[in-house]
């Protein structure tokens, strides 16, 4: 049983704190953001990102895990604060606060049922429906976070599968930066990184000669993040 709260602060206002999750997957070569219809007044049935109140006793990263393991069935996931948005009227329901996060998942990873199960939904990321509130501007600012933050860390390697061949990962930095890439130079560029482990297979899916399967190398990662290396790959 949690420990019983004392407000010292009566009879100051009250709000709300929320935690709005952006949940970003990689499948068919597309950047894609999972989405659910809102379950509560005032907008009921809107597209909404995915999304709950955070709980007296819960840390508000915690708040955040938990909505993402409700919905995929996920946990130890790659999530990291964006910010927080709270103008004064931008929930008519009453006033909120929320802290959003923004999590990169292997679409094939999560468990589908249970996405169904909460009527979740995803959508490319150039056919996102218009959202609730300012859900909106929280997905705008979330795609530039993602692309700065893709400019100087690996994170991509979050969204593909284990194994995966450069042109897979060409094809997500692509979507996420929204253009063409070199692909000379982004394969000079990333074997220049030495964070991949090449493997002695091969994908035969596009071509009869097959292009070579890699796996991130998550230990030289981390040592070279630590020595301050620059990640720059497009």
């Amino acid at each position: 049983m949690p420990e019983t709260i004392i407000d010292f602060y009566q009879p100051s206002e009250k709000m709300y704190v929320a935690t709005d999750c952006l949940i970003f997957g990689f499948d068919e070569g597309q950047l894609k953001l999972l989405v659910f219809k809102r379950r509560v007044e005032p907008r009921k049935g809107e597209w909404s990102l995915i999304g709950s109140f955070v709980n007296l006793d819960e840390d508000v990263e915690e708040a955040a895990k938990r909505v993402l393991a409700e919905i995929t069935g996920l946990e130890n996931v790659y999530m990291e604060q964006l910010g927080a948005y709270g103008a004064a009227e931008r929930d008519p329901g009453y006033r909120t606060i929320s802290i959003v996060q923004y999590a990169l998942i292997r679409i094939n990873d999560y468990d589908k049922k249970l996405v169904e199960s909460h009527g979740a939904h995803w959508f490319d990321i150039n056919e996102v429906p218009g959202l609730v509130l300012d859900h909106d501007k929280m997905l705008a600012d979330g795609l530039e976070k993602l692309r700065r933050k893709a400019r100087y860390q690996p994170i991509g390697f979050e969204l593909l599968p284990e194994k995966f061949t450069i042109p897979q990962l060409q094809k997500l930095y692509e979507v996420i930066y929204q253009k063409e890439l070199d692909g000379r130079n982004f394969r000079k560029k990333l074997l220049s990184l030495n964070v991949l482990i090449k493997l002695d297979e091969k994908d035969k899916s596009n071509s009869r000669r097959g292009a070579f399967l890699y796996k991130f190398d998550h230990k030289n990662y981390q040592q070279l993040l630590k020595s301050g290396y620059n990640f720059e790959i497009a």
